[in-house]
């Protein structure tokens, strides 16, 4: 319990980088407690952040929805669509959380701390969810709209204007030929947790030569993350 401890003391600085001041402080210490914590201490009966991850997630479509049909009035439901599965993905998703360093404030089981769980693309997207549902719990769904307006503006601004580039492996593939002949290759390599909560785990691999790793809920956005790791890896 000294976790929890510790992280109800650093709670005012991750207000503060979120821009919302919590009236109850469970709320936002619910949405950082995952499950593998959850399931660690489990004389204490402790919940975790999926029920709050599931109402966030569609409070957050909701309101990325309205943003789109009163931004673009002549787009058409597929268009609409098209946008909103850009804006809302694991990979922005991950990126928001990133910034407000979510990772360093969540509370993981010893296991899913030793594997590198606090820059796990699936935790750190669910937990950005979790603290949407729990703003909205705590004060309403204005507060939860303005937070993920602040804290998606660029990414909803892009989108919208459709220029947000989220083809990854093609955008690899332009990449790498720009120097030499290459093969470029994908490859699930894990799958964990339950059928209807499947995280899939690729590979990409230029000339043999494993280039990024990354996951996601289906094969193809895990290999689009795999290839987002690998640009990031060839521009540092």
């Amino acid at each position: 319990m000294k976790r929890i401890v510790s992280l109800k003391e650093r709670i005012p600085l991750l207000e503060e980088k979120i821009g919302y001041c919590f009236k109850n402080k469970e709320n936002l210490v619910l949405a950082l407690t995952h499950s593998s914590y959850a399931n660690e201490i489990k004389n204490h009966r402790m919940q975790s952040n999926e029920r709050l991850e599931f109402l966030g997630d569609a409070v957050l479509n909701i309101a990325i929805s309205e943003k789109i049909y009163l931004s673009k009035s002549g787009l058409a439901e597929g268009e609409m669509t098209r946008v909103r599965s850009n804006i809302v993905c694991e990979a922005s998703l991950m990126d928001c959380s990133n910034k407000l360093n979510i990772g360093s404030f969540l509370l993981l089981g010893k296991g899913e701390e030793m594997t590198g769980g606090r820059g796990r693309t699936s935790i750190l997207s669910d937990t950005f969810e979790a603290i949407i549902g729990a703003i909205y719990l705590d004060s309403g769904l204005d507060n939860a709209k303005a937070f993920i307006y602040e804290q998606m503006k660029e990414i909803i601004e892009n989108s919208i204007k459709g220029t947000m580039f989220t083809d990854y492996k093609t955008q690899l593939q332009e990449e790498m030929q720009k120097s030499s002949e290459c093969r470029i290759l994908y490859e699930i390599i894990d799958e964990q947790g339950p059928d209807h909560n499947k995280v899939f785990i690729s590979q990409v691999k230029v000339n043999d030569v494993v280039m990024g790793t990354g996951e996601g809920r289906s094969k193809k956005e895990a290999e689009q993350s795999a290839a987002k790791k690998a640009i990031i890896s060839l521009k540092n």
